[in-house]
């Protein structure tokens, strides 16, 4: 029974605690292999929402839906297994950089791995550290942030999940870096539903849907074009954006 992972948020209302509600009255659809982009301001509830997604806590009221049924339906890990995760905070462990991209998928081959990272562009970093893909990760490695994230995609795509969350809070990584990351988002989202939480606007033109947020709500709703045409909050953000280069 394969999740064809339809989103639904139906009046979803949260806080962190009860008296302070940050999510209000949040509705939205996503159709399964839409890519839907969160943006605001810090601080505006764009990872939140991931959160509840991934039920990380409960609503305090409304529903989640995926494919009809409300995730609290579902049993957590459940729910858990359907995401790919790629955090502003990579997480690897000290192990080869093999274990590290195979991380629970134990069938993964030498080949399916190699296959993958050259899909993605990364192969090539690998081979050139010191023991390539057998070299050790720990906290005191010469990675930059950028290939460890990399690695963390590289993750995601031997884990084949239906759903895919991007926070590409890409601030601390160089150039050449972005540039591979960015050809490996797309990669990852031709085939899956996926969540960027966008911190550079120019990155998610191409989303399906974009939610704006500010202050915990859920202010507009549409694809870049039409936010632009708005001219609301969302054209404002953008001009600033490209103001201050």
């Amino acid at each position: 029974n394969k999740i064809k992972t339809n989103i639904e948020f139906k009046n979803v209302n949260f806080g962190y605690n009860k008296n302070k509600i940050i999510i209000n009255d949040f509705n939205a659809k996503v159709k399964a292999g839409q890519k839907i982009a969160i943006v605001g301001p810090t601080g505006a509830g764009k990872t939140t929402i991931v959160k509840l997604l991934m039920r990380f806590y409960e609503l305090n009221k409304g529903s989640i839906l995926i494919d009809g049924k409300d995730i609290k339906e579902y049993n957590r890990s459940d729910v858990r297994s359907l995401f790919g995760m790629v955090l502003q905070d990579t997480w690897l462990f000290e192990g080869s950089v093999f274990e590290n991209i195979t991380f629970g998928n134990n069938k993964a081959t030498k080949e399916d791995v190699i296959k993958v990272c050259k899909d993605l562009g990364v192969h090539g970093f690998i081979s050139r550290l010191p023991n390539g893909y057998d070299t050790i990760i720990n906290n005191g490695d010469s990675l930059s942030h950028g290939e460890k994230q990399l690695i963390t995609i590289a993750r995601i795509m031997i884990n084949i999940t239906d759903i895919v969350i991007l926070d590409e809070a890409t601030s601390s990584i160089d150039a050449r870096s972005e540039l591979m990351i960015q050809k490996a988002f797309s990669k990852i989202t031709k085939t899956r539903t996926s969540f960027v939480i966008a911190h550079r606007l120019s990155t998610i033109k191409n989303a399906d849907k974009i939610l704006v947020m500010k202050n915990g709500n859920i202010i507009e709703t549409g694809s870049h074009k039409e936010l632009m045409n708005l001219n609301g909050f969302y054209a404002e953000l953008y001009h600033s954006q490209y103001e201050e280069k």
